[in-house]
């Protein structure tokens, strides 16, 4: 089976990315897990299906790097909005269909093949803890770890230590060291699937601004993020402990494409 595809990527946080509005594209974990490889396949963080959907504009699915379905991805739903831009399916806006709801999502610009894109998250009602560090899921389970400096953390030791603590087993979570700077965060995430430190986590960059704002109990509604492939901007409504109208922006890059035989 020949597969068409496309590679994306939003802040280094990379993605394979397959039009399925035929529904025609059957990958088992294995294949899924062989494209994503860097040495043997395609490489990629995860790899994502474009299906049609009859309520939305499109339907997303999401898997990571292992080849097992995953949960919201936010540089994936960004990415998969730049793409079906590229496809002509939507104009500026997109409502799309993913694991955790409904999502809109807008292109804001547009140059060649690279877009900034603004994704709306979903909202966030609760927030746990864990020892001194914060427990937030995004539409992907998050663990947010404050650190006075970034660069004297092991983020794929610890990072890998806490995604296997029994404390969140069986399904594992993701994890965010965090440090502040004065006017913007910098972040670097291990995440559960990929089972390495990544460029870039959306997800776990939205849930590192939310509790910054819970430790700070600060009334701002936006941090500038750094991290290891690039700078994103989130946005949100904060009433006390819940937040709303979360916005997770940033660039989103076709970095080619390609035709691959399974």
């Amino acid at each position: 089976m020949k597969v068409d595809f496309e590679k994306y990527h939003g802040t280094g946080n990379d993605f394979i990315i397959i039009d399925d509005r035929e529904g025609k594209i059957a990958l088992s974990k294995e294949a899924i897990a062989f494209l994503c490889n860097r040495r043997f396949g395609i490489g990629a963080d995860g790899l994502l299906l474009l299906q049609d959907s009859e309520d939305y504009d499109f339907r997303m699915r999401y898997y990571n790097a292992d080849g097992g379905e995953g949960t919201m991805c936010g540089n994936g739903g960004r990415c998969i909005t730049a793409f079906a831009k590229s496809l002509g399916i939507i104009e500026e806006d997109a409502h799309f269909a993913a694991i955790d709801g409904e999502h809109f999502s807008q292109v804001t610009t547009n140059a060649a093949d690279s877009y900034f894109v603004s994704l709306k998250m979903s909202d966030v009602k609760k927030v746990g803890r864990f020892n001194e560090d914060f427990i937030i899921d995004t539409g992907s389970p998050h663990l947010v770890k404050f650190v006075p400096d970034i660069k004297q953390v092991d983020v794929l030791a610890v990072g890998k230590k806490l995604r296997w603590d029994k404390a969140f087993q069986p399904e594992g979570i993701n994890v965010n060291f965090v440090e502040i700077k004065k006017d913007h965060l910098v972040i670097r995430s291990f995440e559960r699937g990929v089972e390495d430190i990544t460029l870039s986590c959306g997800t776990g960059v939205t849930a590192s601004a939310l509790a910054a704002s819970l430790l700070n109990n600060g009334d701002s509604g936006h941090f500038d993020i750094k991290t290891d492939g690039g700078d994103l901007k989130v946005k949100f409504i904060r009433t006390y402990d819940n937040f709303t109208d979360i916005r997770l922006e940033g660039p989103a890059i076709k970095v080619f494409e390609g035709q691959i035989e399974l």
